[in-house]
């Protein structure tokens, strides 16, 4: 398998998969946020957690597809993995607010019909992702917020937890240096932002793509990114492609990205790849956008695109090839 990551500079790098499982009808890839990812802001212990947490998940999801478990549930089950880490942008190791406070958006879709939920600015649901797909299957709607989400949540059995859960002290320690640099009156602006998503394709030939986040460091006023809008952070059609973006929100929705992808691929009949890198490593950087896509076409390419310096990922391709990475790696 060749794994094709554009960077910032236009550098096209070829990654070269470390391990082959045996070829299938499924494939699944992963991700963990893009962004200023450098070895030397890393140590090796905290790299290697980062490596052994995306394998396992990555691992338990292609078993599970191997297995003939659908896509939707793979797709929920191992975002639920990465929220429950307290190393990835979503859930349990969510960024905060200015408040010092949680607030969460996730979203789900289905490529066979193109369903789709959605949820934003929840502060109580313990994983984000499950109520995203309650709303796509047990709600007439496609996206509730705040305090009505979490009610629906909790009128749907989901776990609620109390806002503390989501608290770790690396993020506590993140968003207070990020207001002590800030002069008082000014309006801040938002830092280190990430995301998680996975999107898999199972032996029914369908796809499906789901986003969760924590948002960005230090926001303010019940911003909201990219992440749970259809169509910007996440998009899935069976005939095309699965889409999960993560970056600088506010441009991803401004292209729309994720189904800007799609449509590049259908109407211009190139493949994925070459769609995904036009709009990563194109359009959004000449808008001064920062991030990256992982994606699946319907034959189980993983497609992987980003302009930053690094994207924690992972992905197991139809043919059965593996990686896990981090940086912008060999």
């Amino acid at each position: 398998m060749r794994i094709i990551a554009g960077l910032f500079v236009g550098l096209t790098l070829i990654f070269t998969a470390p391990s082959t499982l045996g070829a299938s009808d499924v494939a699944i890839v992963i991700h963990g946020g893009a962004g200023t990812i450098t070895r030397d802001k890393m140590t090796p212990e905290l790299e290697q957690n980062y490596r052994d947490t995306l394998a396992k998940v990555i691992d338990y999801g292609h078993a599970r597809l191997v297995a003939g478990d659908s896509s939707e549930t793979v797709v929920i089950d191992v975002i639920k993995m990465l929220e429950d880490s307290p190393l990835f942008n979503a859930g349990h190791g969510a960024v905060l607010t200015h408040q010092e406070k949680a607030e969460l958006d996730a979203s789900i879709m289905r490529g066979s019909d193109l369903a789709a939920g959605a949820i934003a600015s929840v502060t109580s649901v313990k994983n984000p992702i499950e109520l995203a797909y309650a709303v796509m299957t047990e709600s007439k709607h496609v996206m509730l917020v705040g305090q009505g989400a979490e009610l629906f949540a909790s009128e749907q059995g989901l776990e609620l937890v109390e806002n503390d859960y989501f608290i770790t002290p690396r993020r506590l320690e993140q968003v207070r240096k990020a207001k002590a640099r800030e002069p008082l009156a000014l309006i801040p602006k938002p830092e280190k932002y990430g995301t998680v998503g996975a999107v898999a394709l199972d032996k029914a030939g369908n796809i499906v793509a789901g986003t969760s986040t924590g948002g960005m460091t230090n926001k303010r006023y019940g911003r909201v990114g990219d992440a749970p809008i259809i169509g910007a952070g996440t998009y899935a059609d069976n005939a095309v492609c699965g889409i999960s973006a993560t970056g600088h929100g506010e441009y991803f929705i401004r292209a729309a990205v994720a189904h800007d992808i799609c449509a590049r691929s259908t109407y211009k009949n190139i493949n994925l790849q070459a769609a995904a890198d036009e709009v990563v490593q194109e359009k959004l950087v000449a808008m001064g956008g920062d991030g990256g896509i992982i994606g699946l076409n319907p034959t189980g390419e993983v497609i992987i695109s980003f302009n930053t310096t690094g994207m924690y990922r992972a992905g197991i391709n139809s043919r059965g090839e593996r990686f896990v990475k981090i940086y912008a790696e060999p």
